[in-house]
């Protein structure tokens, strides 16, 4: 008995009330409520699946991440993105895109284009708040962009969203618990 207390101490209440709330739900309920949590998830895959096929692009929402693109697009603005293969990329345009050796994508306007005979598009961009060029940010050696580097093209934002996601990455912790919350909330949610 004594041992119980203690464990009991060092766990918060909460904790406490969700195992609780599932020993009392019988095997039908608890499996109706994973299969829902499932449902939840493999829906939201499929959201997201879907806005990849209908945008063209492989990551159709993205985060600004940094104040490069002040005051266009400042820390956290959410941006919906397209990358068809027919829309031409022009000067002026703000697009989404990826540099060999770096994971995270980068959200620049482009500054110049060169534009071959033969269809062949290079270009060069720059951050709206930065002094220079992107050529530093570039692989050693590349000097202009290609269209197989673009992740999309900027068609719309909403300001400020992205600063859960920022959030979350900040701060693990907050996300693991926010998480935590959310699936306890779905399992245990009762159905009238």
């Amino acid at each position: 008995m004594v041992r119980a207390s203690t464990v009991g101490a060092h766990l918060p209440a909460s904790s406490l009330d969700i195992f609780g709330d599932l020993r009392k739900m019988n095997k039908r309920q608890l499996y109706y409520q994973v299969l829902n949590f499932a449902m939840i998830v493999s829906s939201a895959l499929m959201i997201w699946k879907g806005l990849i096929v209908l945008t063209g692009s492989e990551s159709p929402i993205v985060v600004v991440l940094c104040g490069s693109m002040e005051p266009a697009f400042h820390r956290g603005d959410l941006l919906f993105l397209t990358n068809f293969r027919e829309d031409p990329i022009r000067a002026r345009e703000i697009i989404v895109f990826k540099v060999e050796g770096r994971d995270i994508p980068i959200v620049h306007r482009v500054i110049k284009v060169h534009e071959k005979d033969n269809g062949d598009i290079k270009f060069l961009t720059k951050g709206d708040n930065n002094e220079v060029d992107d050529r530093g940010l570039y692989k050693e050696g590349q000097n202009w962009l290609e269209k197989k580097d673009v992740v999309g093209l900027a068609r719309g934002f909403l300001p400020y969203v992205g600063m859960v996601t920022i959030i979350m990455n900040d701060y693990p912790k907050f996300k693991y618990a926010l998480l935590a919350v959310l699936g306890a909330y779905v399992l245990l949610k009762c159905e009238s």
